[in-house]
């Protein structure tokens, strides 16, 4: 089992889904609250890496930061060193590939808020930041804890864009998705097993706190 690679996977997951809650909390409220006529074009921008191919959103985003565009100059004359296939170039492209599986639950859980207690919080004379820090977010909890662990979820299982933009590099960009494959391909069928089984079982696992948090069914054993 690639233990480096299980390293890489969980470091990009976790900072995918961090810097995914700081990312999504602003754009979810801006489209919860928003009454711009035209925001469902944001909607769609937001939603697409639902329904596009990774492979083809991994071609677009290593186009976007290669050394001939705007940012790719600007980071490498920054840093010193090109974007794409390096991990900071992995984690942009895990960003935006995972950002709809976080805005998405926040934005539904911010619409699940009672409007009547946001406006009584404008009334008693809190600023709508104010309102957002101590009203929305403890109410909308159970949707970003929703969210940010999807995000992270998600993260684990990428193989195209992991591949397109970070390619197949040992302890900086090969993940377990691509461990995986390349066991297979090299007919180490045992070790891509095991490397799949532990992906499975976490992924199950995230996935069921997930639901049992949102179904409460915990809330059937009785309190002590």
């Amino acid at each position: 089992m690639n233990w480096t690679a299980i390293w890489v996977t969980f470091k990009l997951a976790s900072l995918t889904s961090a810097a995914l809650l700081a990312i999504g909390l602003p754009i979810a409220y801006w489209l919860t609250f928003s009454r711009w006529r035209w925001k469902f074009l944001v909607e769609s921008i937001v939603a697409l890496p639902l329904v596009l191919p990774p492979t083809v959103l991994g071609f677009y985003i290593l186009v976007a930061i290669g050394p001939h565009s705007p940012v790719g100059r600007f980071y490498a004359e920054v840093v010193g060193q090109p974007l794409p296939f390096s991990f900071q170039g992995l984690l942009f492209a895990s960003i935006l590939y995972s950002l709809p599986f976080a805005v998405q639950p926040f934005a539904t859980a911010f619409e699940q808020v009672d409007r009547k207690l946001i406006e009584a919080s404008w009334t008693l004379g809190l600023s709508k930041l104010k309102t957002f820090f101590k009203l929305i977010v403890p109410l909308s909890t159970a949707g970003l804890v929703t969210g940010t662990v999807l995000s992270f979820a998600h993260t684990l299982g990428e193989f195209g864009v992991v591949l397109m933009v970070g390619g197949n590099i040992e302890g900086v960009t090969r993940t377990v998705s691509i461990d995986i494959y390349d066991e297979v391909q090299a007919l180490n069928y045992a070790a891509a097993g095991q490397t799949a089984l532990l992906l499975l079982v976490v992924s199950y696992g995230v996935l069921l706190a997930v639901y049992a948090m949102n179904r409460k069914v915990w809330a059937a054993w009785p309190q002590k």
